[in-house]
């Protein structure tokens, strides 16, 4: 007799160029998914292609590269799935940045499995604190945040889209 059973895909995250075709595909997904909920938001539109374009190089990722910061990819069955930056902000803070998982994949552990490899490598960096900002629309982030031992603080940036910021001890 034989049994059938179904396995499920697990994620692995690892470190990897931000400037590669597949950390830019990611990027331009995140960008896009949180570019339509500010516009449907706020104009009840989705985002133009210009304004995706612009965005893009407005709110770039150059400075998520070594030594002060890493880019990481989660991959889900063996496909790019996901991603995270981190980035000192001063020897002792790590800032999280862009923070994107899939639509497709969502559910399976993928934001959490992301996180934790943020974590690890902030603390590689020296970091013994995380912090980050986000939107009121961004709920399965603020969610997720605040499961993993996150705390809303104080504005600690002048980004004009920030509308909560969090911060989680490491150590």
């Amino acid at each position: 007799m034989t049994s059938a059973f179904t396995q499920r895909a697990t994620w692995e995250v690892a470190a990897r160029p931000v400037h590669t075709a597949e950390s830019a595909a990611l990027l331009r997904a995140y960008f896009i998914e949180v570019s339509d909920r500010y516009y449907l938001r706020h104009e009840n539109r989705r985002s133009t292609p210009e304004e995706i374009e612009s965005g893009l190089l407005e709110h770039h990722s150059d400075d998520l590269i070594p030594p002060r910061a890493v880019f990481l990819v989660g991959r889900y069955g063996g496909a790019a799935a996901g991603c995270a930056g981190v980035r000192l902000r001063d020897a002792a803070t790590a800032e999280l940045k862009r923070l994107y998982v899939r639509p497709a994949e969502r559910g399976t552990g993928g934001g959490s499995a992301l996180l934790a490899a943020a974590h690890a490598s902030a603390r590689e960096l020296g970091a013994r604190r995380v912090i980050l900002d986000t939107r009121n629309d961004l709920v399965e982030a603020r969610a997720l945040y605040e499961r993993h031992g996150y705390v809303e603080i104080e504005r600690y940036n002048d980004d004009p889209y920030a509308e909560h910021w969090f911060a989680k001890d490491l150590v």
